[in-house]
């Protein structure tokens, strides 16, 4: 699919930044429909609020990159691609106070938090991820997409596609749901989001992380897992600690106190030095060759608990 000429952008940051690991969060696996990585490019579709895009970039320096984007929202992409490349996160504010977390610091300097934007496209696959293991959340976003989504615009690599409009996702029946895998209490709080996709867009657009927050969690079935990993994505928020995660007992334990942790609140107690930080440390904990991340197990929680 082709939709006219495409416009280019270079971004150079103040700092060094890593495009790639910056971004890697945003793919939902390898067959992503929405993500790709061909030689030194990451493209990536999105659906803003001007209309669909790909975008193409490419890192060619510490601090510089070079995007094309096509699509009617290709203008949009491009004027906003400093924040979804973290501009406005600043990982020199972390101050590391365990070894593990500064060896990652240092290996890691420009690793940033994304400040998408796009807050329905991270909510939704992140409902998706609800209660079942990577594997399957990933088959589920891959088909929904590839059976639901738009043709990506411009010269995208073959079988890319662009996240569903609000009004398709809320009206897609269950047997689509069904065959994609995503059971009934996941898809019903899908749909309930789809419905209000827009005004939580517009919620996010004020940058008032706490009224987003608020907004995201009084929809039924969206709690503190579901709204970290969104604002972790859509908002820049360096401080989402996605609690509830099967991995982060293990993570952070190792990672910071020598054993697994089996609750949340010890892992709060183990984070908690790094307030505002704390999800740059998760992340940093992630890529860190010192801890071994446990491969197995549903990443959210069974429930996705409201309370916290």
């Amino acid at each position: 699919m082709t939709d006219g000429p495409s416009l280019h952008r270079t971004v150079t940051f103040s700092a060094p930044v890593d495009a790639g690991r910056t971004w890697s969060v945003l793919r939902r696996g390898g067959g992503d429909p929405t993500f790709r990585r061909v030689g030194p490019a990451m493209w990536r579709t999105s659906r803003m609020e001007s209309g669909p895009v790909t975008v193409s970039v490419v890192q060619t320096d510490r601090d510089t990159v070079e995007a094309d984007a096509w699509g009617p929202g290709a203008a949009e992409m491009l004027a906003t691609l400093p924040q979804a490349l973290g501009c406005d996160d600043d990982p020199s504010e972390l101050v590391p106070v365990h070894p593990s977390v500064a060896d990652a610091h240092r290996r890691f300097p420009g690793l940033r938090v994304p400040q998408t934007s796009r807050v329905l496209e991270a909510l939704l696959a992140a409902i998706i991820e609800q209660r079942v293991v990577g594997k399957d959340a990933r088959d589920s976003w891959r088909r929904l997409l590839l059976e639901h989504g738009d043709a990506a615009p411009g010269p995208a690599p073959e079988g890319m596609r662009v996240f569903p409009t609000a009004e398709t996702w809320a009206s897609l029946p269950s047997w689509a749901w069904h065959q994609a895998g995503v059971d009934p209490q996941r898809y019903r709080t899908a749909q309930a989001c789809a419905r209000v996709g827009v005004q939580l867009e517009r919620v996010a657009a004020q940058h008032d992380q706490a009224a987003t927050y608020r907004a995201l969690r009084s929809i039924p079935g969206v709690g503190v897992w579901t709204a970290a990993e969104t604002g972790s994505r859509a908002l820049g928020d360096a401080d989402a600690v996605p609690f509830g995660d099967f991995h982060l007992g293990h993570l952070v334990g190792t990672g910071l106190v020598g054993r697994r942790l089996h609750e949340d609140d010890e892992i709060a107690r183990a984070l908690e030095p790094y307030r505002p930080q704390r999800y740059r440390v998760v992340r940093l904990l992630e890529l860190s060759p010192l801890v071994r991340l446990e491969r197995h197990g549903p990443r959210a929680p069974q429930v996705d608990h409201r309370s916290r």
